[in-house]
């Protein structure tokens, strides 16, 4: 399979700049097969039924962007990838020289982080003040908004750029499928006799990482943690018992679900994950996704396309691009149902 097989032409102009002016203002695209339904997410309750289990990602994003110099005077970016402890993190670092090990970097005039040492492309910091890192961040960091979004963070994106239900500090990037869900929507599955079940996968900056080989096969997935809870097995095993249908919200939950069913059967636990799905994946929990759209030729294009079917996603992104869909994170949905059998790859 060739990088090529996932691209697609995408006009500038459809890509979200800005969230809809109410969340869940936004439409939605139903993809069953070759059929497809355009439709908006203030339709999405009907599109489930009683006995369904709805898993969301309630990750919280962190304001993982801090700038600061060295003793040196130069100027310091730093991208926080991963909480470790209450000190430390592993954090991209852009610097006109980068740090040594036992150098000292001020953040914001105030916070001091020693380089402790270097992770592959990461950095390990250990912050000298007593303070946790989760505070000094929220105190003094920015919300690290996508690549694509191309301005400046506003107050506007400190609640919309994080679910309703967020509860768990740690992702660097919001599953952006919840973003669509207010408390209201949340009320109304759970009147139906939805369940509504979590997982935690704290997303990366490396899901903004390009795919650089034209062979996929060679491609290195990054690692993320994520967490499933008993309770969240027990909903899915009572649900499949019944009938009922397991929906992944978003392409993390995907993730988490299927990384922790890879012996066949879903456990709960903790877990760190470098799963990379591709058409011919067998999935194992998931029968529905709702998903955004994803970048052209990026890992979660492949994800979708071995999920809905090569040629039912490539028609989709078509539809969704000739009608102006809104793309990527604060832009559309789509609802997925699962292709039966294996995903064709392409030819």
């Amino acid at each position: 399979m060739q990088l090529s097989d996932f691209d697609y032409l995408l006009p500038e102009n459809l890509i979200a700049q800005h969230p809809p002016a109410e969340r869940g203002a936004s439409r939605l695209l139903l993809v069953d097969g070759a059929q497809r339904t355009d439709s908006t997410f203030a339709s999405f309750v009907d599109q489930t039924r009683a006995g369904d289990v709805l898993v969301f990602n309630d990750t919280r994003v962190i304001k993982a962007r801090l700038f600061g110099e060295k003793a040196s005077g130069g100027k310091v970016e730093a991208l926080v990838e991963r909480v470790l402890d209450a000190h430390t993190v592993l954090a991209h670092v852009r610097a006109s020289k980068s740090p040594k090990p036992g150098g000292l970097i001020t953040f914001a005039g105030r916070w001091q982080a020693e380089m402790v040492e270097r992770d592959g492309e990461l950095f390990k910091l250990r912050f000298l003040a007593q303070d946790n890192v989760f505070d000094i961040l929220e105190a003094s960091g920015r919300l690290p908004l996508p690549p694509y979004i191309e301005r400046d963070t506003d107050l506007d994106d400190d609640a919309r750029y994080q679910t309703v239900y967020a509860r768990e500090q740690g992702a660097v990037a919001a599953p952006t499928a919840g973003l669509h869900f207010t408390d209201e929507t949340l009320a109304e599955l759970r009147a139906k006799g939805v369940t509504l079940a979590y997982v935690t996968l704290h997303v990366g900056a490396g899901t903004f990482q390009p795919v650089r080989v034209e062979n996929i096969a060679e491609h290195k997935m990054h690692s993320e943690i994520y967490e499933i809870p008993q309770a969240t097995v027990d909903a899915i095993a009572e649900a499949k018992a019944k009938g009922g249908r397991v929906m992944a919200i978003g392409t993390t939950s995907m993730r988490a679900l299927e990384s922790a069913a890879q012996q066949g059967e879903l456990k709960a636990g903790r877990g760190e994950t470098d799963i990379f799905i591709t058409p011919g994946y067998r999935f194992r929990v998931v029968d529905r996704l709702l998903t955004n759209f994803h970048l052209p030729k990026s890992t979660l294009l492949m994800l979708v396309s071995a999920f809905a079917g090569y040629d039912n996603i490539r028609a989709a992104y078509q539809h969704a691009v000739k009608h102006e869909y809104r793309f990527f994170s604060y832009g559309d949905a789509m609802l997925l149902e699962r292709e039966q059998g294996d995903a064709r790859c392409p030819d």
